[in-house]
């Protein structure tokens, strides 16, 4: 088959200037076996008046065409070259075209996707349809801004139902027909198929359904309650803040196997990665995740769906719209009441890593000439980045003007298609500000802008009032909070804060502050996106008292102030250290614990610090987490209790401790070991040599589950043995026969900082081998291979020299290419780390 063609910008306006697309009719056939399924849909469309004859293409990717008819006469299916059709000759008016395929199942979360459960052997399948994969499915003019009516029938075995975007129902002779959707995009049609375990019920008069495999029922039984509570919630708030209903029919949320995001925003079937399930013990912080995902995904199907982007380089209006409100909402709605901790901790610091890279892109770019480009710009930028700045704008703009321009941009373009321009006109229609003036201060500009506090005493004497001054190091405006702590004259060791202060930057105005504060925390509060720095008497604070300050929003702040320093050379990671030994033991927050734990740990130990200081750094994490875990054995904190033990497991250097637990089934006063920590402790006894291929055989034939599968896959490539290694990299580059995350699983368990010596000559082969992956197995595999199958912990001039040669000779698929591109600015910022706070040898 020729090489698939990616869409470009000219084109899709080309031929949105040509074609009215109607309506589409698909009726697929899911009993035809396990490696296809048939597919025949009729497209019913008009070319525009003023043309006399035009060509156009319609896009599919079919593992056969049968047959194409346009207007009743055949076309030769050998004209299909790549994923397009050619259609030639078409005249102004009415046309329809029927095409009668054969499609081949997806085993990598792309297009249809086929997963058989381990455990008890039923199968499913489900849709994801995202930027071009449609055209696995069903041919299509596949690009946003045509926008349809679709009418689905599925045929599907005996004993499965069938989930669409609209209310369906089986009729007599096995098939499933779908009501009409209202119109929306091709990339938003879902379906989803088989034996599901389903807990519905209405509300408001709409029909509410959640679904997941059915080995994993008992456990979304023990939260129905919890996720549709919280959906509900979202539901209500929504209608509050928008005058547009919700404009579909029904709302499924379908927990589906091996899906590759968090979720996806299909209208009436929002379809999740049923990790979402948990099968094993969460902290509150997890299941606050589950909730904000809920919420994010909610908010799509007005922000999303009902308007839709234009084309790709406005992804952005999607997806920062639906991060910003998934929190806010969250926050206002339910009782995660704390959700914009968890954001500045592990979202913001994804925005900002992103956008310090080479990679880095305005939050709406102006040219993204190709589907493949798009794709590659749903990154920490147009999440978190974009969700900051409308934050930021919220917080300069005020919340009744935003939600008065959200409301008039849903009432002008609803079930139709927006730009950043129709949305910045719809937000200037609401409020006197110069708004369009921000827009390109914030969402046409790339970088982090850095804040930093100079503190200056007064002339008239040592009583005199202090004033401050901020240093703005960027080009955005910013309003910003100031937060002035003072000591806690009842408590040494506790921060309170005087006063909040309101400024905006940039102002070279000094600004009176009375007396000197312990510590001054610029952007208290996290409403601006922007790193800042402390003077030098606040950092001295920071080190003897970070954890007696008030709030976990101000922790927040700091930590990441903190992780901003290490990253920049700013600070040595030993201190990064000290810090949490010296404040986690006193912390609260499970997000704050467990991002400062993770950074701690991922970054700091295996990377900015060289091998020969890592044994110290995993001592000291260890000792941390011993500390957390003493202090919850009275039971109180079973959250912070359970993080302080994966992260204890996860950084043992020797296997006695963690070995006795699993012998034992338990951790000494709890928790019990479930099967998520069963295998954590595998994988890591895997890692330092301490079980074998029988041990994880026999924890496969106790958890049999897909979970299981995973977990012996990431344990057996950990295993330090030169043949194991050998096959696993074979599995991962070879075969392809591993689907999307026994992939991941595997290559997550083969790359360990221990096991140096054993994996180097791999470090060489990845280059080669990784780009052959890439080529023959698409964007969803090249991902992976570029996240999880990197050598993340080598870093070293050598593994860039050959990351360099890669990227200037091999050729790497743009997917690939945009990760090793990243993964390599990640090893020079760690050697720079490395090489600033190397330990002196005078």
């Amino acid at each position: 088959m020729s090489p698939m063609s990616v869409l470009t910008r000219d084109e899709a306006q080309t031929r949105a200037q040509l074609l009215d697309v109607h309506r589409y009719e698909i009726a697929l056939d899911l009993t035809r076996g396990d490696d296809t399924f048939d597919s025949r849909t009729t497209i019913h469309f008009t070319v525009r008046a003023g043309q006399e004859t035009t060509d156009t293409f319609v896009e599919l990717k079919p593992d056969r065409l049968r047959s194409a008819t346009l207007d009743g006469k055949a076309l030769d299916p050998g004209t299909l070259t790549g994923n397009r059709l050619p259609l030639k000759d078409l005249t102004e008016g009415e046309h329809e075209l029927r095409v009668d395929a054969a499609m081949r199942y997806s085993r990598t979360g792309e297009g249809m996707h086929r997963f058989t459960d381990p455990t008890d052997g039923e199968t499913y399948v489900y849709t994801q349809l995202f930027m071009d994969d449609v055209q696995r499915v069903f041919p299509a003019f596949d690009q946003p801004d045509l926008k349809a009516v679709f009418e689905l029938t599925v045929t599907a075995p005996e004993g499965w139902t069938v989930l669409t975007n609209s209310i369906t129902a089986r009729d007599d002779d096995g098939t499933w027909r779908a009501a009409p959707t209202p119109l929306i995009s091709t990339y938003l049609v879902a379906v989803a198929a088989g034996p599901w375990h389903s807990v519905t019920t209405e509300h408001r008069g709409l029909p509410f359904g959640i679904h997941c495999r059915r080995s994993l029922a008992p456990h979304l039984d023990a939260d129905a309650d919890e996720i549709l509570r919280i959906t509900r919630a979202c539901y209500d708030r929504y209608h509050e803040k928008f005058d547009e209903p919700y404009p579909f029919d029904s709302y499924d949320q379908a927990f589906v196997p091996e899906f590759n995001a968090g979720a996806m925003e299909n209208p009436g079937l929002v379809t999740f990665r049923d990790e979402f399930v948990f099968r094993s013990a969460v902290t509150d912080t997890e299941r606050q995740t589950r909730a904000m995902v809920i919420a994010h995904e909610m908010a799509h199907m007005w922000f999303g769906d009902l308007v839709t982007l234009k084309w790709w380089d406005d992804i952005w209006l999607n997806e920062s719209f639906a991060e910003y409100m998934g929190y806010q909402t969250l926050t206002e709605a339910t009782r995660f009441t704390d959700t914009w901790v968890d954001f500045g901790v592990a979202r913001k610091a994804w925005g900002y890593d992103a956008d310090q890279r080479p990679s880095t892109h305005p939050v709406a770019p102006e040219a993204v000439d190709d589907t493949a480009s798009a794709l590659l710009n749903f990154d920490g930028i147009s999440y978190a980045k974009g969700a900051s700045a409308l934050r930021q704008l919220v917080t300069w703009l005020g919340e009744k003007d935003f939600l008065a321009g959200i409301n008039t941009h849903f009432a002008r373009h609803r079930f139709a298609n927006a730009t950043l321009a129709d949305f910045i006109d719809s937000l200037a229609a609401s409020t006197d500000r110069d708004v369009h003036a921000w827009a390109d201060s914030w969402l046409r500009t790339t970088g982090v802008d850095t804040l930093t506090p100079t503190i200056t005493p007064g002339d008239n004497g040592p009583n005199s009032p202090y004033t401050l001054t901020v240093d703005h190091h960027g080009t955005r405006p910013h309003r910003i909070a100031v937060g002035l702590y003072d000591r806690d004259l009842a408590d040494g060791t506790r921060l309170v804060l005087r006063e909040r202060l309101e400024a905006d930057v940039p102002d070279s105005t000094p600004r009176t502050i009375g007396k000197r504060p312990a510590l001054l925390v610029l952007n208290d509060g996290d409403l601006t996106y922007a790193k800042i720095r402390f003077d030098h008497d606040s950092f001295t604070t920071v080190r003897d008292h970070l954890s007696g300050l008030p709030e976990p929003l101000t922790r927040a702040v700091v930590w990441n102030a903190l992780r901003d320093a290490v990253r920049d050379s700013d600070l040595p990671p030993t201190a990064y250290l000290d810090a949490a030994r010296t404040h986690l033991p006193h912390e609260t927050d499970l997000a704050l614990v467990q991002g400062v734990l993770s950074f701690a740990s991922a970054q700091i130990a295996d990377r900015f610090l060289t091998p020969d200081a890592r044994p110290a750094a995993l001592a000291t994490l260890t000792d941390l987490c011993r500390d957390l875990i003493r202090r919850t054995e009275d039971g109180s904190h079973p959250g912070l209790r359970l993080t302080a033990v994966r992260h204890f497991i996860d950084v043992a250097a020797h296997p006695d401790t963690i070995a006795a637990w699993l012998a034992d089934g338990t951790v000494p006063g709890g928790p019990e070991l479930d099967p998520e920590l069963r295998w954590r402790i595998l994988g890591r006894l895997a890692v330092l040599g301490a079980t074998d291929e029988a041990a994880i055989a026999a924890e496969l034939a106790r958890d049999p589950s897909a979970t299981g599968q995973e977990g012996a896959a990431r344990c057996r490539a950990a295993l330090p043995d030169p043949a194991t290694k050998r096959r696993a990299w074979e599995e991962m580059f070879t075969s392809d026969q591993l689907s999307n995350y026994l992939f991941t699983a595997t290559a997550q368990g083969f790359w360990q900082p221990e096991q140096a010596d054993l994996l180097r000559g791999y470090v060489e082969r990845y280059w080669t081998d990784a780009v052959a992956l890439a080529a023959r197995r698409g964007p969803a595999i090249a991902e992976a291979a570029g996240r999880w199958a990197f050598p993340a912990y080598a870093v070293d001039t050598g593994t860039l020299d050959l990351g360099e040669t890669c990227l200037r000779d091999a050729g790497p698929i743009p997917a690939l290419r945009r990760k090793l591109i990243d993964q390599l600015d990640d090893l020079r910022r760690a050697a720079r780390v490395r090489e600033t706070h190397a330990p002196s040898t005078s």
